[in-house]
């Protein structure tokens, strides 16, 4: 018998899911270091952060019966990351600090490093020994890519939306299929 279920796996495995552990732990420590009187800023970085990552989890999950919730959620996912990209930038730019360039060096070697690591623990350990300003860049260089991937995800579920069609057509194929016709 076909079924119409499409059972997210082990979201936990994704990178994209790896990367916003990443972005929210190296916030909170960001958020902690950084700013010495209480702001509405922290809590905006803390819940963007948050937010970034919640929403991949409701969306991944909810894409099982719902395509269209997993569509919206992963949206929020990616405008929550790039409220946080504004933040960091402000940041840089209302304390005096320099915005690493695209080009850049550290930014080259920061995007190969936000490339190519995703255990949270030693990401958050290295943005310990590093100063705030750089630690913002990173955290720039990193959004950036996540910015990226939520959009690579966006495609792959539209693409797969466009094949294979919403829930209620398979459930309708499902149940043709059992009757025989």
């Amino acid at each position: 018998m076909m079924g119409f279920l499409k059972l997210a796996g082990d979201y936990t495995q994704w990178n994209v899911y790896k990367k916003s552990v990443i972005i929210c732990d190296v916030t909170e420590l960001f958020v902690r270091r950084a700013f010495t009187e209480k702001t509405r800023t922290i809590d905006q970085m803390r819940q963007a952060a948050r937010s970034c990552k919640q929403n991949i989890v409701e969306g991944c999950g909810d894409a099982t019966v719902s395509v269209e919730m997993c569509i919206k959620l992963l949206g929020v996912a990616r405008g929550s990351v790039r409220e946080l990209l504004e933040d960091y930038g402000d940041y840089l730019r209302q304390n005096d600090l320099q915005t690493w360039k695209p080009e850049d060096e550290r930014t080259l070697a920061a995007r190969k490093y936000c490339m190519n690591n995703d255990d949270p623990k030693e990401f958050v350990s290295k943005c310990r020994e590093r100063t705030d300003e750089t630690v913002a860049n990173i955290m720039i260089t990193q959004i950036k890519q996540m910015d990226a991937m939520l959009a690579k995800v966006l495609k792959q579920v539209e693409a797969e939306f466009i094949a294979g069609g919403g829930i209620k057509e398979a459930m309708s194929a499902a149940r043709r299929k059992h009757r025989g016709y």
